[in-house]
């Protein structure tokens, strides 16, 4: 963004649609730590996954998520965590007192020993009961504070005080985090100068090279203590990540046991048998102290997986508490002491991200990650979103709170260019994938499918097929998207379309094809693309379709239609009654033998698409005629 805004702008055009319309103190509370944790974690606002419990006998938790763990290709299991938040916005946050009193009355709540509680935070605990129960060590109970403003140093400190008090009552799957309107605006605005430069300093010995490249090794004691001094500043160690292409893929996988088995029986040879590390940085500095440099804005772009595993180990072992001896731990510490990481630091300077871009790919292409894994690095969406201006005056947000960004520089710089409609362009992948691809449950339930390095993501963007997904595609799916929004589907609509967006996508795209059938047209992903592009810029068609789309939907979603989606088989042998559950089923929608309900509704409906009333042409015909 050429001209950088200040996050007090930001801060205030992110806060005008949380405060729209005068809302009560609880729903002022609700919306501030829907949106924080929304974009935090790149969620869908509407979904069912998000329980709202503030109010009277919420029991500390205002707003709870479940981000359920991936699979990899490779079999590599992530764990599922919980993030139960606290909204502490304006006058509900008075320092470091609040975040204390706070967690003891959420621990207090998780532990059994509040019982006041509504039926909301009720069913919720309930659920989080059974998932201490059966939770393992890759699982996570998070207390997340969702502040206006970053915390200071006394209230991060408070932070590590409330983890080992919840670890003390409630085991070590409880962690606490803190997010704030500048974590988001850190991510969307990059290099900005508002926010003071990220400087963490690390013992380390390193020789110069040319080209800033600085390369030797870092004993493991000292990378922990830049992980823990990182996280401590930042309240988010993932950020860390930022620029890499994968996030810790968890303990399970065969190199991650490998790496973890060295760091507890073998700690010392860990540098004989490791790759090594490379960390990408705007600055490096010496400092006074031997072997001490100042890292500015450091990201590590080779060795995730590496240095989360160091971390979860040491964390472990080093931050168990206990005032004793322990001959074993302390055997082990020095066997640690002597123990490196081979470590490569390079300076890419304030705007080097076509440097960085290049050191990730090259340092990365020795393990398992294929091409497709780099295409949030290159300049793919950075050049679909000039595009998408340039063509359709539309501003396509990459990152969420990229929007709130763009508004805020329109206010400040009269002269910049001026946005009237935007769009999120993982937003636009989901509802391709559910209406392309035919991945309606899948795109309500998941999220990593369709992120970099995602199997959905793959088949979007795969190069081998001879289509390769552009800007027409990418348009035609905001143009569904915002004809969807007509019918008011998500959080608050009429039953049938409370949860059905993603469904009704892919019942837009099966009526289309059943024309395109008779249009004698090849139904493939380009073919869908420049068909809907067609009938979605002509009024009559567009009508045609869509109305019949909402038709099959609201049918289907009817308790008393004899085929409603309530009497589908697996609805209740599979997922006992569960709707939320039904729809996000994988193989939901795409068939007669997991669907049959919903597939014979649809084959309905593509007949009477037909039928001709008063004389005049059946929605098929009109979408026909558009079509040829």
């Amino acid at each position: 963004m050429e001209n950088q805004i200040s996050l007090d702008d930001f801060r205030t055009e992110w806060l005008e649609d949380v405060k729209a319309g005068n809302p009560s103190t609880v729903e002022l509370g609700n919306r501030f730590a829907r949106k924080l944790i929304t974009q935090w974690l790149d969620l869908d606002e509407s979904s069912d996954d998000i329980v709202y419990c503030d109010g009277s006998g919420d029991g500390g938790i205002d707003v709870a998520c479940l981000h359920l763990g991936e699979v990899a290709d490779d079999g590599t299991e992530e764990g599922d965590t919980w993030y139960l938040v606290q909204s502490k916005y304006g006058s509900a946050f008075a320092g470091s007192g609040t975040l204390l009193r706070e967690s003891q009355k959420l621990v207090d709540t998780l532990d059994g020993k509040r019982t006041n509680l509504s039926s909301l935070a009720q069913g919720l605990l309930e659920r989080l009961a059974e998932f201490k129960a059966g939770a393992s060590e890759r699982d996570k109970l998070t207390l997340v504070f969702a502040t206006d403003a970053p915390l200071n140093d006394e209230q991060k400190q408070a932070l590590e005080d409330i983890r080992a008090f919840g670890r003390s009552r409630l085991s070590t799957i409880f962690d606490v985090e803190a997010v704030s309107i500048a974590t988001i605006y850190q991510r969307a605005v990059e290099s900005s100068s508002a926010i003071s430069r990220i400087r963490i300093p690390i013992k380390a010995r390193l020789a110069p090279s040319d080209e800033g490249l600085l390369g030797g090794s870092v004993r493991l004691p000292d990378l922990y203590a830049f992980l823990k001094t990182y996280r401590a500043i930042t309240g988010d160690l993932d950020q860390l990540y930022e620029k890499n292409v994968r996030r810790f893929l968890g303990a399970r996988g065969k190199v991650n046991k490998a790496i973890q088995e060295t760091l507890e029986k073998e700690p010392e040879r860990f540098g004989l048998y490791n790759n090594g590390i490379t960390l990408v940085v705007e600055d490096v500095k010496p400092l006074l102290e031997d072997d001490s440099f100042e890292l500015v804005e450091p990201y590590i772009v080779n060795g995730c997986q590496t240095t989360r595993t160091i971390w979860n180990v040491l964390f472990k072992k080093l931050e168990s508490g206990g005032t004793g001896t322990n001959p074993e731990l302390e055997k082990w510490q020095a066997r640690l002491d002597r123990s490196i990481v081979i470590t490569k630091i390079v300076k890419v300077g304030f705007q080097g991200e076509d440097l960085l871009t290049k050191i990730t790919r090259y340092t990365n292409s020795q393990n398992a990650v294929r091409e497709k894994d780099f295409i949030a690095l290159t300049s793919d969406f950075q050049s679909w979103a000039r595009q998408m201006a340039e063509k359709h005056d539309i501003y396509l947000e990459i990152q969420r709170g990229g929007w709130d960004s763009q508004k805020a520089q329109q206010k400040q710089n009269r002269a910049a260019r001026t946005f009237k409609e935007w769009v999120n362009a993982f937003d636009l992948l989901k509802v391709y994938g559910a209406g392309w691809l035919g991945e309606a449950g899948l795109a309500y339930g998941k999220n990593p499918p369709f992120l970099p390095n995602g199997a959905t993501f793959k088949r979007i963007v795969d190069s081998e097929t001879d289509h390769l997904f552009g800007l027409d595609d990418l348009y035609a799916a905001y143009l569904l998207q915002k004809e969807s929004a007509a019918y008011k589907f998500g959080r608050g609509a009429e039953e049938s379309r409370r949860q059905t967006k993603f469904l009704y996508y892919m019942t837009v795209i099966e009526l289309l094809k059943s024309v395109m059938i008779d249009a004698h047209i090849e139904r493939s992903s380009p073919n869908i693309t420049q068909s809907l592009l067609k009938i979605l810029q002509n009024d009559p068609a567009r009508l045609a379709l869509l109305d019949t789309a909402i038709q099959v939907i609201d049918e289907y979603l009817n308790p008393d239609s004899s085929d409603s989606i309530f009497s589908e088989p697996a609805y209740m042998s599979r997922y006992g009654g569960d709707l939320n559950a039904f729809l996000k089923w994988e193989q939901f929608g795409k068939s007669d033998d997991s669907s049959p309900k919903y597939r014979g509704i649809l084959r309905d409906y593509q007949r009477t698409m037909k039928r001709k009333t008063g004389g005049q042409d059946s929605p098929f015909e009109t979408i026909l005629g558009t079509l040829k």
